[in-house]
């Protein structure tokens, strides 16, 4: 079930809320209940994802994905979807409609946008921005005086999300190609989508550090060499190296998000 569900970059997603919340100035009841919201959410995008894609997977004889090898019934994720999507509504309104619909509409309802279609067009890393760009906003907007998230928080979001976009669709290219799937990595080719994202990853770290008030501490410098180190990686790896690296710089910035305070 964790293999449908995407369960690495899901819970690396849920890892990033879980942080923001920690940073925040949410008591530890409503921290705990926005990190399970992120968290059934990303579960719903995952099943839907593989639900969505299973004839195509079908049709290039994916061995990876359990719902193809048989290995997974398919009403077990049908069942898991339905009742993780209702968990969702239930633990984002907990902490505030505000906070509720930012996640369940801008965060979980843009990744079931990508699955049912976004994909296929030039418009494929939208649902990756607005995810990740209002993900802070999720945490900020369950606190007890609701507000959006800053500008570069967003900001810093959202180039984050493009950037593991482009870097996590480059493996699947030429079966994607196959079965009429053409986003925007596909539309401009894989050498430009791996700079593309080195430099959005770049200019996401970049804003994690330059962001907060005040000057930034020698330790965020280094941090900062750091994370385009690891945008560097994306340049020169292949497979799924690419994109553990995107997920490395994304915990990396949002680390400094904590420790800046």
């Amino acid at each position: 079930m964790l293999a449908a569900a995407h369960g690495g970059p899901a819970l690396a997603v849920t890892t990033i809320a879980g942080l923001l919340a920690v940073r925040s100035e949410l008591d530890a009841t409503d921290a705990v209940l926005v990190t399970a919201a992120v968290l059934t959410g990303q579960l719903t995008i995952g099943w839907g994802n593989d639900l969505r894609d299973l004839p195509r997977d079908r049709a290039v004889g994916r061995t990876d994905k359990p719902l193809v090898t048989g290995d997974l019934p398919v009403l077990w994720v049908v069942v898991a979807l339905g009742a993780t999507a209702v968990a969702c509504m239930a633990l984002s309104a907990a902490v505030g409609w505000r906070s509720a619909l930012v996640n369940v509409v801008l965060g979980a309802g843009a990744g079931h946008a990508y699955n049912l279609g976004l994909k296929a067009t030039w418009w494929s890393w939208a649902p990756y921005a607005c995810a990740f760009g209002t993900l802070p906003s999720v945490v900020t907007l369950a606190g007890p005086d609701p507000a959006w998230a800053p500008a570069w928080m967003t900001a810093a979001g959202a180039l984050l999300g493009v950037g593991a976009h482009l870097l996590n669709t480059l493996p699947d290219l030429d079966d994607d190609e196959r079965t009429g799937v053409r986003g925007l990595p596909h539309r401009i080719g894989a050498t430009p989508s791996r700079v593309l994202a080195a430099v959005l990853l770049g200019g996401a770290s970049v804003a994690a550090v330059l962001g907060p008030a005040g000057s930034p501490p020698a330790w965020a410098w280094a941090a900062l060499a750091l994370a385009v180190a690891l945008a560097a990686v994306t340049l020169v790896t292949r497979g799924r190296t690419p994109f553990r690296a995107a997920v490395a710089v994304a915990l990396l910035d949002v680390v400094l998000l904590v420790a800046a305070g």
